[in-house]
C-alpha cells in the first residue's frame, strides 16, 4: 500500500457529506478548540479530494456526490476505506440509502476493506431514534453477514460532536 490511502465517502445526495468533510479537515488541522461555526455548503455534483494528516500518516478522503450513484463502483478498486454516510433525519431516505449501502458492501473490490457507517444529522429533531433507524437498516443483518468490517457511529457535522471518533476510527485502520 501507498504511504496515502484513500477513503471513498459515500451517500445520497443532501446527507452532509461536504459539510462533514470541512468539519473533518478543520478537526484534524485546528483540533476541537478552535471549530469555527458551520461554513456554507453546496451538494457536490463530482467529487471532492481532501486530504487529512493522522498522527502518522496522511489519508485522502475521495467524496463523491450523490447523484454519481451509478458510476461510484468505478472508484472502488482504488480505495483502502469507506465511509457511507445517511441522513438520519430524513426517514423518507433511509429505505433508498439501506439499498445503496447494501450495493456498496456486495461490490467485490470492497470485500475486505473497512467500512464506517455513519448516521448524520443526529442534532436535527428527529421522528425515530437512532435504534430504530438502525433496525430499519437491519443493521445487526448486515454486519453479521459483511465480509469486511463494519463500525457505526453518530454524527452532527454542523455541532462537530462525533468528529473526533471519525478521526480515531481513520487512525485505527490506516495506521498498522
Amino acid at each position: 500500500m501507498s504511504s496515502r490511502e484513500v477513503c471513498l465517502l459515500l451517500g445520497a445526495t443532501g446527507v452532509g457529506k461536504t459539510l462533514f468533510l470541512k468539519r473533518l479537515q478543520m478537526l484534524s488541522l485546528h483540533g476541537l478548540k478552535d471549530m469555527p461555526s458551520p461554513p456554507a455548503t453546496l451538494p457536490t455534483v463530482g467529487t471532492n479530494l481532501t486530504d487529512l494528516t493522522l498522527k502518522k500518516k496522511k489519508i485522502t478522503v475521495r467524496e463523491l456526490g450523490g447523484c454519481m450513484g451509478p458510476i461510484w463502483p468505478s472508484y472502488f478498486k482504488d480505495c483502502s476505506s469507506v465511509i457511507f454516510m445517511v441522513d438520519a433525519a430524513n426517514t423518507a431516505q433511509i429505505s433508498s440509502s439501506c439499498i445503496q449501502l447494501l450495493s456498496v458492501l456486495s461490490a467485490e473490490p470492497l470485500n475486505k476493506i473497512p467500512v464506517l457507517i455513519l448516521f448524520n444529522k443526529r442534532d436535527m429533531p428527529c421522528i425515530m431514534s437512532l435504534m430504530e433507524i438502525k433496525s430499519l437498516f437491519r443493521m445487526d443483518d448486515i454486519i453479521a453477514s459483511a465480509t469486511q468490517p463494519i463500525t457505526t457511529l453518530e454524527l452532527s457535522a454542523r455541532s462537530g460532536e462525533g468528529l473526533q471518533e471519525v478521526l480515531s476510527w481513520l487512525e485505527s485502520i490506516t495506521v498498522k
